[in-house]
């Protein structure tokens, strides 16, 4: 298997303003468990925390990995070949292809704290797929490795 020759990894990790949201469902789980005594406080406090931390994490942990001749996009794994143009996208164009612009039938990689995106079209035949939407804080350069892994390819 050859690597592509620009090979391209982001994790969508999610903002910082969620960890805080995270500890602030921690200190609600202590102020519901406050009438019980201290050890439930502490207790509602850090697992509170802890599971508000594991949900934001999981959900802002998606990647983005352009290698070895395929576009991995959170579960999804396509082969280079099967993509066409990409097209970079700003923050008012991203938010179309979100909104009014979007096909139910598109592979959405949405993450609505990204403002950029990437949205590349899938030239196979075989796929329903018409086309890729992927938030990326650097679409330029996930353009740019598409193109050069197309061409290694």
């Amino acid at each position: 298997m050859q690597l592509s020759a620009t090979p391209y990894e982001e994790r969508l990790t999610a903002p910082r303003s969620w960890w805080l949201i995270s500890f602030l469902v921690g200190v609600s789980m202590a102020l519901i468990l406050l009438p019980f005594g201290t050890l439930p406080l502490l207790g509602g406090l850090v697992g509170g925390t802890a599971v508000a931390a594991v949900v934001a994490s999981s959900y802002g942990s998606p990647r983005i990995r352009v290698v070895g001749g395929f576009l991995i996009a959170g579960e999804a794994k396509i082969p280079v070949t099967a993509l066409g143009e990409a097209e970079v996208l700003d923050p008012e164009e991203a938010r179309a292809w979100r909104t009014y612009k979007a096909d139910t039938r598109a592979f959405l990689l949405l993450r609505a704290y990204i403002p950029t995106a990437l949205r590349v079209d899938v030239t196979d035949p075989a796929d329903p797929t018409p086309y890729l939407y992927l938030s990326t804080r650097e679409p330029e350069r996930l353009a740019e490795a598409l193109k050069s892994a197309r061409a290694a390819a």
